[in-house]
Parts: structure tokens; C-alpha cells; sequence
């Protein structure tokens, strides 16, 4: 956790960081390739829709001893329509058939009754039609395109149309992924799926509107200085919260994987998949969509401004100069050091005459 919490604060000094901002057309071509995906997924198999949005009705039977494979065939014997069937805690089960016609429902009970074997009277129904369950959907529909429209909104005013722009593309790119995800599982859509949408589209603008802070802030008299591009400064905003992102993603991950996998999946409790999957998959796509796409794609709508264009040229400019200045102060530090070098000699070395020759002689010739 101490090395962790280093990590977080030399991302936050800038010692080291991560190029976000410059790769990201590699995170831009990630995200596409996976939202294709999720709209294919979408085409082909269609979201399950429960009951509440296109009518059925509900039968929850009394302890029994009668298979979820057994129970199935003998609901959709008895309605002629596919049936969903889940065992509860208890022993019993709950039996789900949609597109019914509600004023069929008894003799439905009465039919399921006979084949579990269990008294008419002790299995519960609980009816929905078709038109409340269309306008429950379409209540919905307004429900989220409204928290949209709030979410622009604020975001233009709060900081700037860029940033909610951005916003609104990580939020559609969320839930695309989180739908298109329910599509391919064939898990069952309820107002509990709907109510976890809502629920993840909140904590992807929480990382969201961090890192835009932090932006904000670093980008106050951005065009006084020529030390750093917007690209730059942005990057230094995602690298400066990363750890704080993870952490709490990681955080709220772990109780709603304990929803998925242990509830949903060793302990039976079929009815907590609705909400558990969107969570889970729509916090998973909104950490990573607030770091890959949102921030990212404010610096590319902000650097295509004259200003930020400008801003670009004078901070290149400013490090070309730098650059060439290093590189003459190099070249004249290398000749003066040339210069200080003490030359070779090369080649042999020719001893002068000694001045001291034939003194002590006497002139004239030998005897």
C-alpha cells in the first residue's frame, strides 16, 4: 500500500507519468472495435426483456421438490410461451412467462398446480399488462434521456461545452457496452437493470468531473506560459488522479462482484444478476472510459482552437531553440576541449649538437 501510495504521489508531483493523451488513437480504436461488438450483440440477440416492460405474468409456488428444468417444460406446456424459472432460497420457485394474456392466468395456475403438484390456492400470481409495461419502458427511456440533458447542462456551465461533449460521448460509450453486454449474457432487462444504468452512469461522471477539475485548474493561464501544450497539461491531469480512479473503482467493484459471482452465481439468488451486471460492467467501462476517452478527447477538441494551435507552435518553437542552444554549447565545449590537449609527438627526435665537443684538445695533429 506504501508503494502504491508513492506511485500516487510522483503521478501527482509529474515525476513519471503515462502518455494517455498521445495514444489515443489506440484507446479511441479499442473502444469502437468494442462498442461494434456490443451494437452486433444488440442486432442479433436482442435484450431479454422482463415482464415489466413487455406485460406476463409472475407465479412463485410453495416449496417443492420439482426441478427448474421440470418446471420449465411444464409452464411452457401449460401457456405456450417461453418461461423463466428460478429457485429460491426456501425451496420455491419462481416461474416468469412473458406475452401472455393476463385473463389467461388462471387456468395457467390451475395447469402449473396440477403438474407440481402443490394446491392452486398456495401459488401467488402477480400480473402485469402489456400497456403498463410499455409505458414503463417508456418512462425509462425518458428518464435517462432527462439525466442526459441535466448532465450536458451542468457540465457546459460548470466548466465548458467541450467537457460535456466529452462527457456525453464516455456515457454513451458506457452504456452501449453495458447493454450491448446484457444483450450477449441473455441476462433478464427489469427495472433494477435500469436503476443500475443510472447508478454506473453517475460514478463514471464522478472520475469524470475529478480528472475535468484538475484540468480546469492546470489550465487557468495555460496560454502565459510556454512550457507545456494542452495535450500535455491534460495528461498530467489523468496521471495525477489515476490512483485516486482506481482506487475507487476498485472499491465499488468489489462488494457488486460479491453480488455477481457469489449470489448470482454459487448461491442461486437469480434475482440479483439484473442489477449486479450493470454495475458491475457499466463501472468497469465508466473507469476506463474517463480515462481513455473522456480527457482525451477534450485535448483534441481544445488544441484544434487558433489559441491552443498558437500555444503549440510557441512551446515547439521555444524547445527547438532550447535544443539548438544545448547542442552549440556542446560543439563548443567539445572545441575547447580540443583545444587544452597537449599534441603528440610523432615521429624519432633529433638530439642537438653538444656545444662542449673537442674542448680540452689541442690544435694540430696527432703524434
Amino acid at each position: 500500500m506504501s508503494k502504491l501510495g508513492n506511485l500516487g504521489a510522483r503521478l501527482h508531483r509529474g515525476e513519471i507519468s503515462y502518455d494517455f493523451v498521445g495514444k489515443r488513437k489506440i484507446w479511441y480504436g479499442i473502444s469502437i472495435l468494442i462498442t461494434i461488438t456490443a451494437i452486433v450483440g444488440l442486432a442479433v440477440r436482442h435484450l431479454n426483456m422482463g415482464i415489466e416492460f413487455q406485460g406476463g405474468a409472475v407465479f412463485t409456488t410453495p416449496k417443492t421438490s420439482i426441478s427448474v428444468a421440470q418446471a420449465e417444460n411444464y409452464a411452457q406446456q401449460a401457456s405456450g410461451h417461453d418461461a423463466v424459472v428460478q429457485k429460491l432460497g426456501t425451496g420455491a420457485l419462481r416461474i416468469q412467462i412473458a406475452g401472455i394474456d393476463t385473463g389467461k392466468s388462471d387456468q395457467i395456475k390451475d395447469t402449473l398446480a396440477k403438474d407440481l403438484s402443490v394446491d392452486s390456492e398456495q401459488i401467488n400470481a402477480d400480473l402485469v399488462g402489456p400497456s403498463w409495461g410499455e409505458q414503463i419502458a417508456n418512462k425509462a427511456w425518458e428518464g435517462l434521456a432527462i439525466f442526459m440533458v441535466l448532465v450536458v447542462i451542468y457540465l457546459a456551465i460548470a466548466f465548458e461545452w467541450r467537457m460535456a461533449l466529452a462527457a456525453l460521448v464516455a456515457l454513451i460509450h458506457d452504456i452501449t457496452i453495458t447493454t450491448g453486454i446484457y444483450a450477449l449474457v441473455g441476462f433478464e432487462v427489469t427495472p433494477g437493470t435500469v436503476i443500475g444504468l443510472l447508478t454506473i452512469l453517475g460514478y463514471s461522471l464522478y472520475d469524470t468531473v475529478v480528472v475535468f477539475d484538475s484540468l480546469k485548474e492546470q489550465t487557468k493561464d495555460i496560454t502565459k506560459q510556454t512550457r507545456f501544450t494542452y495535450g500535455e497539461i491534460a495528461n498530467r491531469s489523468i496521471n495525477g488522479t489515476l490512483v485516486r480512479s482506481i482506487n475507487t473503482t476498485v472499491v465499488a467493484l468489489l462488494p457488486v462482484a460479491g453480488l455477481l459471482f457469489i449470489g448470482g452465481g454459487f448461491l442461486g439468488a437469480g434475482t440479483l444478476n439484473d442489477i449486479s451486471l450493470s454495475l458491475f460492467v457499466g463501472l468497469a467501462a465508466g473507469a476506463y472510459s474517463s480515462i481513455f476517452i473522456a480527457t482525451p478527447l477534450v485535448a483534441d477538441l481544445k488544441e484544434r482552437e487558433p489559441a491552443m494551435r498558437a500555444l503549440t507552435k510557441r512551446v515547439m518553437a521555444k524547445r527547438a531553440q532550447a535544443a539548438a542552444e544545448g547542442d552549440l554549447a556542446e560543439a563548443r565545449s567539445a572545441g575547447d576541449d580540443a583545444e587544452d590537449a597537449t599534441p603528440a609527438v610523432v615521429g624519432p627526435r633529433n638530439q642537438p649538437a653538444s656545444r662542449s665537443r673537442g674542448r680540452g684538445r689541442t690544435s694540430g695533429k696527432r703524434r
